[in-house]
């Protein structure tokens, strides 16, 4: 096997081509094969590289271990005019989601909004791709996802919530959406393994050492903190308690401190994770162009605010969009890791190597 180098960027259509074979191979259904790509390659093309085509090789081990069905019967059934609830059956969680936020745009666009929980799911990604799903068909959307514990309590010694995402995603007339995807903990775990990686200290009052207390070592790090440290962590803990009650809660699945843990060993058995989208009609509130003319006016009013020497105000989005410009015209980077993690899958699947961008 060829061995990777450290500079390796491939087309955005090479890497569809890949990741969408290589699912198709491990016996995964068109839609569950598409729902997969969408997400992965979304979250590559944005910059998110923690929940993008790094997660393949996770993917394809659940799915031969039996976790994930790649055919999954999903079924949703309405149960008021704006609400709704889709049973996964223990599918891949990005088609679980990319499904129950289609629903939910349906009866937004009927009745002004649509919510929907979805029950015996999995992994789903990056949720801001459910948001922007929403604001593709000008509709306002909302996404969240429970996970397995991470994070501490506010003043806890041991994890508890799950980085628990929220997502939110507005339309804006003639250019890309409004979205914000953050994390209710203070970093998301990517960035703990970044900084030890090339052997830089974390920020202070992000992460916790097996005793609870604040570390800055990423070595020592056994759990995060929530979003505001441990003076004001009771805020991203609440936040995470929301997303927990709309997550596992109103889906009936199991909280996520009872969640088996994504990377195993117990790679048979289904999680059973909760997602919760919503999706709203701006026209249901106001006139539409009421709507795009006041969020036109508010991004411009925050982008020309002043900005501390050598950076800038961006909105939520703007940094997501000028990545995307960016490697669309470039190519996705892989890093060492991966290179040999897709020339592994490539050589066990019998698919065409990806090739570096000329």
């Amino acid at each position: 096997m060829k061995q990777p180098t450290q500079e390796f960027r491939v087309p955005v259509d090479d890497l569809e081509h890949f990741i969408k074979k290589a699912l198709i191979r491990s016996a995964t259904d068109e839609a569950s094969a598409e729902a997969v790509t969408r997400a992965l390659v979304t979250a590559s093309r944005m910059g998110t590289d923690s929940h993008g085509l790094r997660l393949l090789p996770h993917y394809l081990k659940a799915l031969q271990g039996g976790r994930i069905s790649g055919h999954p019967e999903m079924r949703f059934s309405r149960r008021l005019p704006a609400t709704g609830f889709l049973d996964a059956d223990n599918g891949f969680g990005h088609l679980a989601a990319y499904t129950a936020m289609s629903h939910a745009g349906d009866m937004a666009e009927e009745v002004g909004l649509g919510a929907v929980a979805v029950g015996h799911s999995s992994h789903f990604g990056a949720a801001g791709c459910y948001a922007m799903a929403a604001a593709e068909r000008g509709l306002i959307g909302m996404a969240f996802c429970n996970s397995d514990p991470f994070v501490l309590l506010h003043e806890g010694k041991a994890p508890f919530h799950g980085t628990n995402p929220i997502a939110f995603a507005a339309p804006v007339a003639g250019d890309s959406p409004y979205l914000l995807d953050m994390a209710t903990s203070s970093v998301p775990w990517n960035r703990v393994q970044q900084y030890g990686a090339i052997g830089r200290e974390l920020p202070d009052q992000v992460a916790a050492d097996a005793r609870g207390e604040v570390t800055r070592q990423p070595d020592e790090v056994a759990a995060l903190l929530p979003l505001g440290g441990s003076d004001f962590g009771f805020k991203g803990a609440g936040l995470g308690g929301m997303v927990e009650v709309l997550s596992s809660t109103l889906a009936g699945m199991l909280n996520g401190f009872r969640l088996l843990p994504m990377g195993g060993p117990d790679m048979s058995t289904p999680r059973g994770i909760g997602h919760f989208v919503l999706a709203m009609n701006p026209a249901a509130f106001t006139e539409a162009s009421t709507f795009q003319a006041c969020l036109s006016d508010y991004l411009a009013d925050l982008r020309s605010r002043p900005a501390m020497a050598d950076s800038e105000v961006m909105a939520p989005g703007d940094r997501e969009w000028r990545c995307r410009a960016q490697r669309d015209a470039e190519g996705i980077p892989l890093d060492s890791a991966n290179q040999a993690a897709y020339a592994a899958m490539a050589s066990e699947l019998g698919l065409e190597p990806l090739k570096p961008m000329a």
